[in-house]
């Protein structure tokens, strides 16, 4: 992954909650594989409409020929990483429409991070890192 200090939306980057981020590789067949995850916040545009999101980004590089350095939760995110897929949400917020959860609870507490995220659109959420983008650098 490549932290840029700037926002892009087009970049599809990710905010990033340093304390979640695990990583754990694997030595065979004469190559290294990683795999982990972390919490992350995000912002995706659709049809004119602005989403903030939550939810986990998963981490893998594999078929790497160097052993990957795991030391810290920024080494392990500029890694050679994939996540072709982007993050898996568990709650989403357009300013009008949740969509996520079905427990009362967890709405509760995915709203109060997502509509304070949404209103303060493109500031990174308190206590995230970012912007970390799978895309090459430019």
């Amino acid at each position: 992954m490549i932290r840029e200090d700037r926002f892009l939306i087009s970049r599809k980057p990710f905010a990033i909650d340093l304390s979640t981020v695990t990583a754990e590789r694997t030595h065979r067949h004469d190559v290294y594989w990683l795999s982990g995850h972390c919490l992350a916040a995000w912002y995706r545009r659709k049809n004119g409409t602005t989403y903030a999101c939550l939810g986990t980004l998963r981490l893998w590089a594999h078929w790497l020929k160097e052993e990957p350095d795991v030391s810290s939760p920024e080494v392990i995110l500029r890694n050679d990483l994939d996540s072709g897929y982007g993050g898996d949400p568990d709650g989403r917020w357009d300013g009008e429409r949740y969509w996520g959860s079905q427990k009362p609870s967890e709405q509760s507490l995915h709203l109060a991070f997502l509509e304070p995220m949404l209103a303060n659109y493109p500031a990174l959420p308190d206590g995230y890192d970012g912007w970390w983008t799978f895309q090459g650098a430019r």
